[in-house]
């Protein structure tokens, strides 16, 4: 593994890898012919990774990458760090209990204060904690039980462009048509509310006016007696959209948002699976706007990289009933341990802060290649968590002078990429928003690195079309 940052700095900017070769292909063979249709991420990154470590990994073939996709913002501290190695260690030498139920032990004591440790002192004060499955859709579903249980109210409020898991009831809060289009019968009486967009205005408006024409909205529906929503049990968003595009919300709609729904007594959740610890320049993507939710979905890198999910809410709407969500795996010991770490590490180190110091530099140079090239039409985000929507400077505008989407280059830039050594997801509406989501122990030579690396792809792509 001592090697993997080795050969990846001794990559030429126009350097191609090999394709997945005899050995990746066999157990890329081995997954398509067994593993369920519903497979994602293989199909726009075809490799098998044996070997991990920190922002790099290693295909069965010898193929070294950089890891911008991270578990889906999951690895934080990157593949395997010392730190987590350390913690979880401590706990098999020790033969603690992995698992334990709901069961209280020291690991978890110490997790949950760690946890607390890290939140806005006002939220922590008044906060209580559920954990939940190992997955940030369970405890979506935990999230929901417990508002509806609490205002004894049915609907929910939701935006277009959220993403927030994909079980029964989490699927039906997502914005995102194509995986529920085959599903009957999703949680009922959820309402779609436009969230603000200042490349894509939803209402066709520019900079301050399409937020503040927003929160205008959204407070009239909520008052309007004829709107066809009763009042809501909750209101859940992302402060950054991640599946859907990498979409930042201004703190301005986000003090708008948490005023609307305090005056009228509609508990907001907000979900910060992916954003939370420290992805987008703050420990959690709330404080950005200095507001205090009543409910705070966690799951991804609380977890140090293991499975692990909570909710966190104010302690007024703890109604609920003993046994109301429960789950055999809510006490993973690992995780909580290997959590605890990565919390304690991320603080130490001030990982947020450099999160936001590194994450503007990655936005100059696409930036910068945004300039150079014609199918780059936004490129946006916080700290780091950066997408570029890839357009078809070619076809007319649309309503909001934009170009459209343009799916299929963003798929060749991705594999591109991959080629190069670079490893990448796609988003957003029509899957042409390109997302960048590396470690927060990326260093700016290895941020400089992955922008070259994309520069190439990107001309590279441009010059075939």
């Amino acid at each position: 593994m001592q090697q993997l940052s080795t050969d990846l700095q001794a990559m030429q900017a126009d350097q191609e890898l090999s394709l997945p070769g005899s050995i990746s292909q066999y157990y890329l063979d081995k997954q398509d012919k067994r593993e369920s249709n519903a497979r994602s991420y293989p199909r726009g990154i075809p490799i098998a990774i044996q070997q991990a470590k920190g922002i790099y990994v290693k295909d069965a073939d010898g193929n070294p990458y950089f890891d911008c996709l991270a578990g889906a913002g999951t690895l934080t501290l990157g593949h395997n760090h010392p730190v987590l190695i350390e913690a979880m260690q401590e706990v098999l030498n020790q033969d603690c209990p992995l698992q334990t139920l709901d069961l209280t032990t020291p690991i978890k004591n110490q997790f949950v204060e760690e946890l607390f440790a890290s939140l806005p002192s006002n939220f922590a004060e008044k906060a209580r904690i559920q954990f939940c499955g190992s997955s940030g859709a369970d405890a979506v579903e935990a999230a929901v039980k417990l508002v509806k249980t609490a205002t004894g109210r049915r609907s929910m409020v939701s935006f277009s462009g959220g993403y927030h898991g994909m079980t029964h009831g989490a699927l039906g809060l997502t914005g995102n048509l194509a995986p529920k289009a085959a599903v009957a019968g999703l949680m009922s009486d959820v309402h779609f509310l436009p969230y603000p967009n200042v490349y894509r205005c939803p209402f066709g408006l520019a900079g301050e006016a399409g937020h503040q024409t927003s929160s205008r909205y959204i407070e009239q529906l909520l008052d309007d007696p004829e709107s066809g929503i009763v009042p809501p049990a909750a209101m859940i968003l992302e402060v950054v959209q991640g599946e859907g595009g990498v979409n930042p919300a201004p703190d301005a709609w986000m003090r708008e948002i948490r005023r609307i729904t305090r005056d009228r007594a509609i508990p907001l959740i907000v979900d910060e699976i992916q954003t939370g610890l420290g992805r987008t320049g703050k420990l959690y993507a709330f404080e950005h706007a200095g507001i205090e939710p009543d409910v705070v979905v966690l799951s991804k890198a609380i977890g140090g990289s293991l499975p692990l999910s909570v909710v966190l809410y104010h302690q007024d709407l703890d109604l609920w009933q003993p046994g109301a969500h429960s789950g055999t795996f809510r006490g993973n010991q690992l995780a909580m341990a290997a959590g605890t770490a990565a919390i304690r590490y991320t603080q130490q180190q001030e990982l947020p802060q450099h999160a936001a110091t590194v994450g503007n530099r990655l936005m100059q140079h696409l930036q910068q290649v945004q300039s150079a090239s014609s199918c780059i039409g936004n490129v946006r985000g916080r700290g780091l968590m950066i997408g570029a929507e890839i357009v078809n400077p070619h076809a007319p505008v649309d309503a909001v002078g934009c170009y459209p989407a343009d799916a299929a280059m963003a798929k060749r830039i991705q594999s591109e990429c991959l080629r190069r050594g670079l490893i990448l997801e796609l988003g957003g509406r029509f899957g042409s928003v390109v997302r960048f989501l590396p470690p927060l122990i990326v260093t700016e030579a290895e941020i400089d690195r992955i922008a070259e690396i994309f520069q190439a792809a990107v001309t590279a792509v441009e010059q075939e079309c």
